[in-house]
């Protein structure tokens, strides 16, 4: 048995500037105000995008993610239906040897776990080994039994995924999951996910407006790009 722990990879090649001067483009569509862009009017824009609600805009992005995660944890995130998703399928896959994906949190009740892992780890390798194909022995095997798994999904929907999913009281292990992937986005990404806070970051209020904003900062990120704006988009 192997322990595995839950990971993300971004598959898709990501420049956060020139995402934001695509999403800038179709946006201004609606507006018809092309002759209003600058070279750096495209963060303000879709910053102002986001404050109105008017994320349709978003999903001219898409991004595609890998995850490494346990089947229970899987089972949450293809709930979300306007995303594409490939998984590892324990219908066709034959596992030699069991991984177990669990949290840093969750190893510590490992010993509780060890003897039904055992058990049922041991159960499929019998079946297999009595020629039950891989469909039929997957039966007895565990929730936490490791699998990777793709997904697809646009901007917008990303934004709800990583509201909900990193959310106090989502399950700990997707936020196990799904934090560190909202951290990497932000980094790789400028404004579009700014919003949305964790109970894992210290917050100040803004000297503005009395919002949250983030550790470090005194003024919120619809207010300082508000100094900035001169007139509409």
């Amino acid at each position: 048995m192997e322990i595995v722990r839950p990971s993300h990879e971004i598959w898709t090649h990501l420049d956060g500037d020139e995402i934001l001067r695509h999403i800038e483009h179709c946006g201004r569509v609606a507006y018809q105000s092309d002759d209003r862009t600058t070279p750096d009017s495209a963060a303000r824009f879709v910053w102002r995008l986001i404050q109105r609600g008017h994320e349709s805009v978003l999903e001219h992005t898409n991004i595609t993610v890998n995850f490494i995660t346990d089947r229970a944890t899987a089972n949450e995130l293809v709930r979300h239906r306007m995303a594409a998703f490939t998984q590892e399928s324990t219908r066709y896959v034959k596992y030699d040897n069991t991984r177990i994906c669990l949290t840093e949190d969750a190893e510590d009740h490992l010993s509780d776990m060890l003897d039904a892992l055992v058990e049922s780890g041991g159960a499929y390798s019998g079946m297999i080994l009595d020629g039950c194909a891989a469909q039929t022995a997957r039966r007895v095997l565990p929730l936490c039994l490791a699998t990777q798994i793709v997904m697809t999904a646009n901007l917008r929907e990303w934004r709800h995924v990583l509201r909900i999913r990193t959310a106090r009281d989502a399950h700990p292990d997707m936020r196990a999951l799904m934090i560190p992937l909202l951290s990497d986005f932000k980094n790789k990404i400028p404004v579009v996910f700014d919003d949305i806070l964790t109970d894992t970051q210290v917050v100040n209020p803004c000297v503005c407006c009395g919002a949250e904003t983030p550790e470090g900062r005194h003024v919120c990120g619809a207010c300082e790009r508000q100094r900035h704006l001169k007139g509409g988009e």
